[in-house]
């Protein structure tokens, strides 16, 4: 990926980096960053001499057809670990333990402790499980990250990227050994998660919105649905509208001919006043 995407990426878009002293030459670290776009995943690990692995929706790995292929064959050969999302607990047990492998290998553990895409560029809770369990079972330090600007490159809908210079501010290691052995304590758990989002809020200069992400996602999308719901009934509504209205035009014009009709019949002709 460094070789065939990450040379032309820099090249062609020039991401400025802060704080790349802060990623240890060797040994494992977690990277935890905010999430604004699908180019997030490309954008680090170009920066880096080092690989980063991050966990992926399985999705990517068994969509069928060509492309479908293509992708599989790709994030496979980057080194990326699929995770099924499905069942009731989602990714959270596959992706804990996928972290902790990549962790006692020695290697950077790249996860989005929003869980998915910001819908609107600003910085969402983090969620209490895959970041905080891998960082308090390993004693791995915890690295906060912000992209900047990677929503602009390639926004929803737009075929086209726009050449332009995002951002990557990289903070320093959060050390959460002090909570050692606690890792399934959900207030401890709690406590990194949110300790790593305000860092993360600091780097990236976002406004933090206190709620899930997947909540706000569901919220637009209803929102959306409403909306588009409301113009189908006013546009029903103005249609029969238009309909009555036709009735009644048509109704008016019968009467009006009909009373034409009366008053023709009730004038007398011209025999007939003759003859009177």
């Amino acid at each position: 990926m460094k070789f065939s995407i990450g040379g032309p990426l820099k090249l062609a878009f020039r991401p400025w980096v802060e704080g790349l002293e802060n990623i240890p030459a060797e040994g494992p670290a977690i990277l935890a960053s905010n999430h604004l776009s699908f180019s997030d995943s490309f954008f680090l690990p170009a920066v880096l001499d080092r690989k980063v692995t991050f966990i992926a929706k399985a999705e990517y790995f068994t969509t069928p057809g060509i492309k479908g292929r293509m992708t599989a064959a790709f994030f496979k050969g980057v080194g990326q670990l699929p995770v099924d999302r499905s069942g009731a607990r989602g990714a959270g047990e596959a992706a804990i333990k996928s972290g902790i492998d990549v962790i006692e290998r020695g290697e950077l553990f790249g996860i989005y402790p929003e869980g998915t895409r910001s819908p609107d560029g600003r910085l969402y809770r983090g969620k209490p499980g895959g970041l905080a369990r891998v960082a308090l079972a390993t004693g791995a330090p915890v690295i906060p990250v912000a992209m900047i600007d990677t929503e602009k490159i390639q926004p929803p809908g737009k075929v086209m990227p726009k050449l332009m210079r995002p951002g990557i501010r990289i903070g320093k290691p959060l050390d959460f050994s002090r909570y050692s052995g606690m890792e399934h304590d959900r207030f401890v758990l709690r406590a990194v998660t949110d300790e790593v989002m305000y860092e993360i809020m600091k780097l990236s200069g976002q406004e933090y919105v206190d709620m899930y992400a997947t909540a706000a996602k569901r919220q637009i999308a209803e929102a959306a649905k409403a909306e588009k719901d409301a113009e189908k009934a006013a546009k029903a509504a103005l249609a029969q509208a238009e309909k009555q209205a036709a009735k009644e035009q048509a109704a008016e014009e019968a009467a009006d001919s009909a009373e034409q009709g009366t008053a023709g019949e009730a004038e007398p002709t011209d025999r007939q006043r003759s003859g009177s």
